[in-house]
Formats: structure tokens, C-alpha cells, sequence
């Protein structure tokens, strides 16, 4: 019997039925052609937008001269949208029709970008591809991907589409500032990697160069130049040059529902309620069905309420949901929206310059990339990208201010936590390279400022649903403040109460002290001194960037250096947040310094023991007196034995100062070494 369930105000009913998924790279069967102006494959739709597409445009922030336009009418009830692209050419007539989900939910966003900020770069579902262009694969269910914007673009790659090529212009590309012009519907794989393809279904580019610059465009792969049109030049071989866009009418009106591939932040009890609510818009709908389905388990709920909600459970688990909400009615049964990879785990952010960015210097992190590892937005610094960019992402390793970039050393934390304890991270990466302190300060009269970086981030957290429960902050930064610890305790004391009066109590904060400041410097120690000192007057943990062999005076390598400090802060995150192993994995920090005879004894903090390799007393420098440090030993029990070239008379204090690159260093267990420092002797 089917259990009764109460959502809110709505009686809803649960039933629980196995589904059959078909293989995550297949593609159904093909569709026909989509006839003359489309009209065999859009059945159903409303034509939004009608445009003849000239020779040349030059349509920068512009009003395009649509014979149809009726977006104003549409406004936000529709569920599907779709494009019709006809050409006649030296080939013949040549169409396209493509539909998928809505990637936005204003019919004002679905035409040709002309104006600055109107960025599309995402995947949709659920495409449906029809033509009479032989290289396009027609078929139901595939995965799009879509580059729509005004900019000019890079070849470079956000590696969030599989087989795409970082040297080519194709179906994953980078806007840039600029004026160009692209309109690209693309044919994706599911996962990544993939077995499929990327293939263009369409470009239209070039629109926003000047006006005597042809345009760009075709349907299909081109055969010959860039694969997705770019620089084509080629209208003027074509007599007819017409797009169509097109609507599904909405049955129901969405206010509530995950997003494709969200992550949905855990609670106490290693879960989330995942809210869909709406009110049923058309008067022969006399039912909504939401299913929810996960490892061949299909949960139903229904409501025949003019206003719904169901709040549906799932698991904090490796285990991805679908959710699919249909409207049944006198004749009807359509699926309404489809969201699918929705997860529950947790969420880190990590911010700071370079070293929190963590590019790839040398060695590749991709292998660490996982399905389970999630990301939102971008850390582009152009606001107006970083604006239109909201939505859920992959989280990639290698490349930087991209759509789902978190940097090499997070990614590697990140997938640590994914292998160990099986739950699903998301992390938000705001870093910028080469800034001091004040770059990263709250405008505190506006905090969502798109020009300031903790505007960016904040907005990022605010719409991806997860500011108010974010599990920790790492930080790293203070090369570009230049040993000038005053400015930067200020600057980070100031940041640190804006964190906590933004993201809440319960965020746990993370800094990794600076290797050097500036770079290649491992002379100057007050910065460093004074970033040990916050662990003790700012309630955050320290972790420690010595000890790293893979440093080449200011970044890493991946082996030896950014994917050690992945682990090692992965060890302290386990530690606090999932009760991970404690012995060895703080960052060795001294407690006090005193003098006996020719000897220095340091006493740490903890008796973890460590091993001081032959050669690190070199980075001992005393202060007070000409005598130096010949050797250094590990003691049972927490401390280090320094023994020094002569008598301590007159030493005041020691300074430990680490090096440059790789070479002996004092560490843990885990590889963590001695944290910089300045103490006195007694």
C-alpha cells in the first residue's frame, strides 16, 4: 500500500517503483528531419524570435532587428526552448532544429547576445537534435553545452566538456573582454571522460565585430577550419541565413528545485531536504508527480493542490538523484523539468593569491577529478562574467578562473575526503594571483559589488544555497604583502569578522602560512611570525607550507608540492571535521625557546615526534649573538635540541626561516614542517 505523507501544506503520496536507465552514453533514436522552417519537429512550441541573419551584423550593444519577437509576452512561462537554423548554400537547403531545458528562466535571455554580461556557458539536458545535415547526430536525451555571449573567446578550455581540444575553437571555449559574438548548441558527453564526441549542432558567430566583418556560421562540425565556425567568414555563400527560437508553454511554474548537478549541503542528520514547489498554471492540469529516483530506486510524490511543495529526503552518500517533476491531466502527461545529479555533501572554500589558485606549474592534477566533486560559478575577475555564471559545475584541477576551477592542492584535498569518507564536496574557489590583503576586503556599504573579490565570492555562495553552511576556509596569501605583518594582521583580522558575520558560527578557518614574503624571500620573517601568532588570539588552525620539496621560490610543482599540501590539509580538515586521525598531524609549532650551555632546547606544542633531516640546521638563524646552530635533533617528547657553535651568552632569540625550493626540513607524519618563526630565549 502506499505510504501517506504531508509536504507543507500539501497532501502528497509516496510509492516506490525500480527504474531501468539506459547507458549514460547512449543515445536514443534518431529523430527525422525537422522539415521545412522545422515544423515536422516543433510541434507543440511557439516561435519567440524570428531573425534573418545578414552577411555582416555589427550588432554590438544593439536591439537585433527580429521580425518576430514575443518575449515580452512569453516572459518566464515556458519549460523547453528551441532554435531552428535554416541556410541555403552552394550544399542546398540545410536546417537544424535543437530543443532542450530552459537555461534561463526569462524568454529575454534565449536570442543572440549582444550586450555586455549576457554570458551562457553551461550544459543543459535533455537535448533533442534534428537535421538533414549528414555529419549531425540526431537523436532524444543527449547532453548540450552552450556558448552564448557578445565577447570575444580563447581556445583554452574549461575542461568541463569531455574531448575538446585547448588549441582549437570547438565546443568548449573561454569568453574574453572583447566584442566577437558566439551562439554555439553543441553536442556533449554525459560524463567525464566520454566516449562520445563533442560536436557543434550549430554556430552563429561573429555578430558583434564590426559591420563589415561577415558573419560566421553553420550547422554541424565545420570540415574545414576551426570545428565550431570561428572565422569562417562565411555567410555570404548562403542566399538564406534565418533562425528561429522557440518555446514550450509551461504547464506549471517552478519556484523551487535543484539544480543540475547541485550539491545540497548535509545536515546533523547526513542528509538534506531537497524543496520543489510551484503552482500549477494551466487549468487542465489536475495533478503534479514528482519521482525521485537513485540506484534503481524511484520514490513518487504527488499533489493534485493548486500550490505544491514537496520536500523530498536524500542521502549524503555517493549517490546521485534525479528529479522529475510531471503534470498530469485530461490527456496530458509531460515531463515538466528534469534535474538531474543532485547530491548532498559538503562545502569548503578556499581563497587567497597564487598558491590558493595553485595552477598548474608542473605535473597534472586531473586524475584526482571526480564525478563526487563539485564546484559553482567562476573565479573569473570580471564581474560581469563571474555575474552570469551561476551555476553548478565540476570541480577541475588544472586550469584557473575558469567555470569550476578550485586549484590543484584542493582538488586533491577534495578528493580525499570523497575517497575516505564517501560523501560529496563542492568547493568555491574567490582566489586572485599577485594581490595583497586589501584586494580581498569587503565593500562594506555594498558586499555583493561584482568589482570587488569578496563581492564575487559572496554572491557565488549566496546563489549556490550553501553561504549560511560552509564547513571550512582555507587561506593562503601574503606573498604581495611583502613581510608587512601590521597591514596584514589588520587586513585579515578585518576580512576574518566579515567571514564570520557572513557564513555563520559554525565555519571553521584554515591558514597556511606563507613559504615566503614576498616570493623567493626566507629572510624576512614578521609576516610569517605574525600569521603563527593568529592560531593563539584568532580562533583559526594553522597549517604549515615548509617542508614542501616541490617550491620553486614562490609556487609548487603538483608532486612534492601542491598535492602534499592537498594531503596535509586534508589530514587537519579530518582531524576537525570527520574525526580523523590527531597524532602527527598538526603543524609543528614551537611552544618556547630556552638556553642551556652551548645548546638551545625548543619545546613544541604537541610530542608528535619529528624527523630533523641532516642539514636543517642551516635554517636556524640566533639573534643577540655571533654563534650559530651546527646541528639539530628530535628529542622524545615534543622537543628539539639545538646545538650551537659556541656558548648562548647573549642570545635573545632564534629565528627559524625554512628555504627556498626543496632541500633538509624538519616535519611530521604527514609531511608537514616546522611553521616559520621568532621567538625569544629565556
Amino acid at each position: 500500500m502506499p505510504r501517506r505523507l504531508l509536504a507543507a501544506s500539501v497532501v502528497a503520496f509516496l510509492t516506490a517503483s525500480t527504474i531501468t536507465a539506459a547507458p549514460a552514453d547512449a543515445i536514443l533514436p534518431a529523430l527525422r528531419d525537422p522539415g521545412v522552417g522545422c515544423t515536422a519537429a516543433a510541434v507543440g512550441y511557439t516561435p519567440v524570435l524570428q531573425l534573418t541573419l545578414p552577411e555582416r551584423a555589427g550588432w554590438l550593444d544593439k536591439e537585433l532587428p527580429y521580425t518576430l519577437d514575443r518575449r515580452t509576452e512569453v516572459g518566464s512561462n515556458f519549460d523547453r526552448v528551441g532554435y531552428c537554423l535554416e541556410l541555403n548554400g552552394p550544399d542546398g537547403p540545410q536546417r537544424v532544429w535543437t530543443a532542450m531545458e530552459p537555461f534561463s528562466k526569462d524568454a529575454r535571455n534565449i536570442g543572440l547576445p549582444t550586450r555586455a554580461g549576457q554570458v551562457t556557458r553551461q550544459r543543459v539536458d535533455d537535448l533533442e537534435v534534428a537535421s538533414n545535415v549528414p555529419n549531425v547526430t540526431t537523436g532524444l536525451g543527449q547532453t548540450g553545452y552552450l556558448e552564448m555571449w557578445p565577447n570575444t573567446y580563447a581556445e583554452q578550455t574549461s575542461t568541463q566538456v569531455a574531448n575538446t581540444s585547448p588549441i582549437t575553437y570547438d565546443v568548449d571555449d573561454s569568453p574574453t573582454n572583447g566584442a566577437y559574438g558566439s551562439f554555439q548548441v553543441s553536442q556533449v558527453g554525459p560524463t567525464r571522460p566520454s566516449n562520445l564526441a563533442a560536436k557543434t549542432v550549430f554556430g552563429i558567430n561573429s555578430f558583434t565585430q564590426p559591420a563589415d566583418v561577415p558573419l560566421s556560421l553553420g550547422i554541424g562540425t565545420n570540415p574545414s577550419g576551426q570545428p565550431d565556425w570561428t572565422f569562417a567568414g562565411n555567410a555570404p555563400r548562403y542566399t538564406q541565413r534565418k533562425l528561429t527560437a522557440y518555446v514550450r508553454t509551461s504547464l506549471v511554474s517552478l519556484s523551487e528545485a535543484p539544480q543540475d548537478r547541485q550539491l545540497v549541503p548535509r545536515d546533523a542528520a547526513n542528509g538534506a531536504n531537497v524543496p520543489v514547489a510551484g503552482r500549477i498554471t494551466d487549468p487542465n492540469v489536475t495533478e503534479v508527480q514528482l519521482r525521485v529516483s537513485s540506484n534503481g530506486r524511484t520514490d513518487t510524490y504527488s499533489s493534485q493542490a493548486r500550490d505544491f511543495r514537496f520536500t523530498p529526503r536524500i542521502n549524503a552518500a555517493l549517490q546521485e538523484y534525479t528529479f522529475e517533476l510531471r503534470a498530469l491531466g485530461g490527456g496530458i502527461e509531460r515531463v515538466v523539468a528534469r534535474r538531474t545529479g543532485v547530491v548532498s555533501g559538503d562545502v569548503y572554500v578556499i581563497q587567497g593569491q597564487s598558491n590558493a589558485e595553485a595552477a598548474k606549474y608542473s605535473g597534472a592534477a586531473n586524475v584526482e577529478e571526480s564525478p563526487w566533486l563539485r564546484s559553482y560559478g567562476t573565479s573569473t575577475s570580471d564581474g560581469q562574467i563571474s555575474g552570469a555564471d551561476r551555476v553548478w559545475h565540476y570541480a577541475t584541477g588544472d586550469v584557473t578562473v575558469q567555470s569550476g576551477s578550485v586549484g590543484q592542492w584542493a582538488i586533491r584535498m577534495g578528493r580525499r575526503i570523497v575517497d575516505t569518507y564517501k560523501v560529496p564536496v563542492a568547493i568555491v574557489q574567490g582566489a586572485h594571483g599577485g594581490q595583497p590583503i586589501s584586494f580581498f576586503q569587503r565593500n562594506d556599504a555594498n558586499p555583493d559589488d561584482l568589482t570587488t573579490n569578496y563581492g564575487r565570492l559572496r554572491t557565488r555562495l549566496k546563489a549556490a544555497g550553501v553561504i549560511s553552511q560552509v564547513r571550512g576556509v582555507l587561506w593562503y596569501q601574503g606573498e604581495s604583502d611583502n613581510d608587512n605583518a601590521a597591514v596584514h594582521v589588520a587586513g585579515f583580522r578585518a576580512l576574518l569578522a566579515d567571514w564570520r558575520a557572513d557564513l555563520g558560527s559554525a565555519t571553521r578557518y584554515y591558514v597556511n602560512q606563507v613559504r615566503t614574503s614576498p616570493c623567493n624571500n626566507t629572510t624576512n620573517i614578521n609576516l610569517r611570525e605574525a600569521q603563527r601568532a593568529l592560531g593563539d588570539t584568532d580562533g583559526v588552525v594553522l597549517l604549515s607550507t615548509n617542508g614542501l620539496p616541490g617550491h620553486d621560490g614562490c609556487h609548487y610543482a603538483y608532486l612534492g608540492g601542491y598535492r602534499d599540501l592537498g594531503d596535509q590539509n586534508f589530514a587537519v580538515i579530518a582531524r576537525d571535521l570527520y574525526g580523523g586521525p590527531s597524532a602527527g598531524v598538526s603543524a609543528p609549532n614551537p611552544a618556547s625557546v630556552t638556553a642551556t650551555g652551548s645548546q638551545l632546547v625548543v619545546k613544541l606544542r604537541t610530542g608528535d615526534p619529528l624527523t630533523a633531516a641532516a642539514g636543517s640546521a642551516a635554517d636556524f638563524r640566533v639573534v643577540g649573538s655571533t654563534v650559530t646552530v651546527s646541528s639539530v635533533a628530535y628529542r622524545a617528547g615534543g622537543s628539539l635540541v639545538l646545538t650551537l657553535s659556541g656558548p648562548a651568552t647573549g642570545v635573545t632569540a632564534l629565528i627559524y626561516q625554512s628555504h627556498n625550493g626543496s632541500g633538509p626540513s624538519i616535519t611530521n607524519a604527514v609531511g608537514a614542517g616546522l611553521l616559520a618563526f621568532r621567538m625569544p630565549v629565556s
